[in-house]
C-alpha cells in the first residue's frame, strides 16, 4: 500500500513540474500611432479610478509601465479625463493589457483666435 502510494505521489509531483503553463497571447507593437486617454473616463472601460488606456485598432488597453499623470494633470481641460489625444507606442499586448516600453504624445497644432475688431 505504501509503495503504491508513493508511486502515485511521485507521479503527481512529476506532472506538476514539467506542466507547462498556457503562454501568453502577445502582440507586438512598434512605434504605432494610436488614441490615449483614461480608460474609464474616455474609452468607458470597467475600472475603480482613472487609469491610462491607449485604443489600437479600435480596442481600448489599459497601460502597465506608465501612469495616467505622468504626462500631467489628467483632470486639466486637455488632460486624460477630459480629452483623447493621440500617441506613437511601442510595446505588446499580453493578455488583455499594453506593456508600454515607450509613449510619445503626438502634440497637436494650435489655432490662434482670431484678433477682435
Amino acid at each position: 500500500m505504501k509503495k503504491t502510494s508513493l508511486f502515485i505521489l511521485f507521479t503527481l509531483l512529476a506532472y506538476i513540474v514539467n506542466a507547462q503553463e498556457t503562454p501568453a497571447k502577445t502582440t507586438k507593437i512598434e512605434k504605432k500611432q494610436v488614441e490615449i486617454a483614461c480608460g474609464e473616463c474616455m474609452f468607458k472601460m470597467d475600472g475603480k479610478g482613472c487609469d491610462l488606456a491607449v485604443r489600437i485598432d479600435g480596442k481600448p488597453y489599459f497601460v502597465d509601465g506608465r501612469k495616467i499623470d505622468d504626462f500631467g494633470d489628467a483632470h486639466a481641460d486637455d488632460g486624460f479625463c477630459n480629452a483623447i489625444r493621440k500617441a506613437t507606442v511601442t510595446g505588446e499586448i499580453v493578455n488583455g493589457r499594453f506593456k508600454a516600453k515607450s509613449v510619445q504624445l503626438v502634440e497637436t497644432k494650435k489655432t490662434e483666435k482670431p484678433k477682435s475688431k
